[in-house]
């Protein structure tokens, strides 16, 4: 089949290297890395855990009120600025 492509700059040179390198054609270079891209479809094995460590000495700590918290303590810093301006 013949078709019409756009490469990256990058990709071309690799595929040009490795043509070289092999001493094949590009066309067969660009076939044989979609073959080993596209067969390589391989699943992760297993089941994805998240891993989870204690964050310190603050348990309880309401981590879904952070940002409120963060925008509390910026208020709190721009009003000492201000006052430290009089």
């Amino acid at each position: 089949m013949r078709t019409t492509i756009t490469l990256d700059p990058d990709v071309e040179r690799l595929l040009k290297q490795a043509a070289q390198e092999r001493g094949v054609s590009f066309t067969q270079a660009l076939n044989d890395s979609v073959r080993a891209g596209v067969g390589s479809s391989k699943r992760p094995s297993g089941r994805f855990v998240q891993k989870a460590f204690p964050m310190g000495a603050e348990q309880y700590f309401r981590w879904d009120k952070a940002l409120t918290e963060a925008d509390a303590m910026e208020d709190e810093e721009q009003s000492r600025r201000l006052a430290l301006r009089k």
